[in-house]
């Protein structure tokens, strides 16, 4: 594949961000839909036929020989999170066009569907669930939920979507029908530094990581800093560093292996330097393997504010904003991804992923792959994000010839 047009396009989408260090480019914003537009172009270019569903996504779709056959897909989202880098997304899109670019070129038909998607707002950081898009497709949103879900500034998703001119109220028709489908295949970068280390080129995800998130708010009192004695303090930021501090100790300690522990949200109210915190809220991301303890530890969570805010005479309010069961993917396509690597004569291994992907909400639909391709420095959602492109390029190739061979899997057998 061109390492130098997936160059080009990453640019290009890397150009579509508010002003400011590294990418923003929020799910549901004007330039997201920008984006989707260079995605739609750049298939429509190739013959294809593109259109957009309710819920935002952008699909391509490359008729195969066999009239009315089902597909096999590929593609990844052009949202992001604020200040990230240039690939998280971006390079299964780009893949998504080149394997599509590779296909038409080349003159060979295949006999399946293939479609080549850009999916919708699949970072939860402007309104807290993940995914939305490919949840969509998988028919798990409806309209009440796009309205109880809101960013910082109290605009709903509902809302959002509507300003760039979507139709939320009908989100139900944006779901896939897994009668249609035979497969799905996404190619991303790691996010994590195993490929590096080992000198590998191809990861082959076997899982991907459940994720429980929880919007965690306290209510203390605000007083005055030099009026107000230590002994009668209803400090809310206090309360909430002693729930930080909680969530390290129970993702480190010995019955939680495996489980990671991360607020990455904290607002302090009223934010002033002479004013006790009368009230702060903080999100909670669970994420594990093992989707019992995954929720278990949630809820253990939640009991244990609980107890430090009544100790401190603090209110409490937890609300679950996203939950996500853990998802194994299908041996018999982690075996063709691996064989499309093994004949492309490139190092690969198998690794879990511990970060969330539309693969895991597409699984809900079709058998859905992933193949990973290394992060340098495992660095992801900061600026300094880096991925070769030639091996986004190799991960391209191994994408199209795993495409190929469950196109052909499916043609000895129709």
């Amino acid at each position: 594949m061109g390492a130098g047009h997936i160059e080009k396009l990453i640019d290009e989408f890397a150009a579509l961000s508010e002003p400011g260090t590294g990418v923003t480019r929020l799910g549901y914003s004007a330039l997201e839909r920008e984006a989707h537009a260079v995605f739609a172009r750049e298939l429509s270019a190739l013959g294809l036929t593109v259109w957009t569903d309710t819920a935002g996504n952008t699909v391509a779709e490359l008729p195969g020989r066999v009239e009315g056959a089902p597909a096999i897909g590929t593609g990844s989202h052009l949202d992001s999170v604020p200040q990230a880098g240039r690939f998280d997304g971006i390079a299964g899109v780009c893949a998504a066009i080149e394997a599509a670019r590779a296909v038409v070129s080349s003159g060979w038909r295949p006999r399946a569907t293939w479609r080549f998607v850009a999916f919708a707002a699949e970072e939860g950081a402007r309104f807290g669930q993940a995914c939305n898009g490919s949840r969509a497709a998988a028919g798990i949103v409806s309209p009440p939920q796009l309205d109880a879900l809101a960013d910082a500034h109290g605009v709903t998703m509902t809302e959002a979507m509507r300003a760039v001119g979507l139709e939320p109220g009908r989100i139900a028709e944006s779901r896939w029908n897994s009668e249609e489908w035979l497969a799905f295949i996404e190619l991303h970068i790691e996010q994590g530094t195993v490929l590096e280390a080992s000198d590998t080129v191809i990861g082959v995800v076997d899982a991907i990581s459940g994720s429980t998130r929880l919007l965690v708010r306290l209510d203390g009192v605000a007083s005055h800093t030099g009026g107000t004695p230590m002994h009668q303090r209803q400090d809310a930021l206090v309360a909430a560093a002693e729930c930080v501090l909680l969530c390290e100790r129970v993702a480190t300690d010995a019955t939680h292996h495996g489980t990671r522990v991360t607020v990455g949200r904290l607002d302090v109210h009223p934010g002033s330097i002479t004013t006790i915190p009368g009230r702060v809220a903080f999100t909670i991301d669970v994420r594990d393997f093992d989707s019992a303890r995954q929720r278990r530890t949630a809820h253990l969570l939640d009991d244990r504010f609980r107890q430090i805010c009544a100790e401190r005479g603090v209110g409490i309010d937890t609300t679950i904003i996203g939950d996500t069961s853990p998802v194994i993917l299908p041996v018999d396509l982690v075996d063709t991804i691996v064989r499309a690597a093994r004949d492309l004569d490139l190092p690969y291994r198998l690794l879990s992923s511990g970060a969330s992907h539309d693969s895991q909400q597409i699984s809900r639909i079709t058998r859905t792959g992933m193949i990973f391709v290394p992060s340098v420095g495992g660095l992801s959602h900061v600026p300094e994000e880096t991925t070769s492109f030639a091996d986004i390029a190799r991960g391209t190739d191994v994408l199209v010839r795993a495409m190929a061979a469950v196109d052909a899997e499916w043609g000895a057998l129709a």
